[in-house]
């Protein structure tokens, strides 16, 4: 008998009010009652559609007009959020450098967590020499800071936004494949999973049928969080001037510029700086709430 959480079905039994104790039906309650999630993945779903709807309303030129007469002027009803050293409009940089920032936490940790699960679960599932090395590997990257590594890789292949994106999400899988690896050690015991195996049923069939459907909980709160450290690793290194290279906003690069104004313009490191902490504070939050409703334990 599978137990694989994929295909798991509860019979319809009366719970108080008539509600069909399902999954789903246990996941959002949970999840609803985890207030600070619930708002943060409603702050994150209003920036994502003001950020990548913004082209729409806004012209690319606008964003990097540059007007000397405006230099450093403080926010205004022309300016909510203030003019930048060059006179441009911090509010229209922060909303496009959201698009970059944004697109580079989500692609990274999408890329990190495709790695780390391929990686954890190939390492747990086969065990021995294989196991060895590939955690030995993992171990070794994590010894190094990751900041160091992509200033160096960053100075070697470029700075564009596609690289920048793919290097960060190469330097983040190790954390994740320990964590998977974990859960396949324990799976792979599993009785059904020995059923199949006695029934000949191919590897790659086990990992996609049984193993991996039943690691998703932990897979999607560690990719959830990766988004946030992403984000604080490319701002991170843009700050040091090896990012994303002007005219491209980015959140990290609008702060690299706002070193020099700290005490003078204050509010051009103000916006980028919050902007950051709100969507870092957000993306925890919301792994959190995951966190707690995927519990296993909560499905009694």
């Amino acid at each position: 008998m599978s137990e694989n959480i994929s295909t798991v079905s509860y019979d319809k039994t009366q719970v108080g009010d008539d509600t069909v104790r399902t999954i789903w039906d246990l996941f959002l309650r949970r999840f609803k009652r985890h207030k600070p999630a619930i708002v943060s993945l409603a702050i994150l779903v209003v920036l994502g559609v003001i950020c990548y709807s913004s082209p729409l309303f806004i012209e690319e030129d606008a964003v990097h007009r540059i007007d000397v007469k405006m230099m450093r002027k403080p926010p205004s009803a022309e300016h909510p959020l203030g003019t930048d050293d060059v006179g441009r409009d911090m509010l229209l940089r922060l909303i496009y450098g959201g698009i970059i920032s944004l697109r580079i936490g989500v692609l990274a940790a999408a890329i990190g967590v495709t790695i780390g699960v391929a990686v954890g679960t190939v390492a747990g599932y086969f065990g021995g020499w294989v196991d060895n090395i590939l955690m030995r590997v993992a171990e070794a990257l994590l010894s190094i800071p990751q900041l160091f590594i992509l200033i160096v890789l960053s100075r070697v292949l470029g700075t564009s936004v596609l690289i920048i994106t793919t290097v960060i999400g190469v330097l983040s899988w190790m954390r994740i494949s320990r964590l998977v690896r974990a859960n396949v050690l324990s799976l792979r015991e599993r009785d059904y999973v020995t059923a199949a195996r006695a029934q000949g049923a191919p590897v790659s069939r086990i990992l996609m049928r049984h193993i991996v459907p039943n690691t998703l909980a932990p897979i999607v709160v560690a990719g959830t969080l990766q988004v946030g450290r992403a984000i604080v690793l490319e701002a991170s290194l843009s700050f040091l001037g090896m990012g994303v290279q002007p005219p491209t906003a980015t959140w990290g690069s609008m702060l690299n510029r706002a070193q020099a104004y700290l005490t003078t313009a204050p509010w051009i490191a103000i916006a980028p700086g919050v902007a950051i902490l709100v969507v870092v504070l957000c993306v925890n939050f919301l792994g959190d709430g995951l966190r707690d409703a995927l519990d296993p334990q909560s499905y009694r």
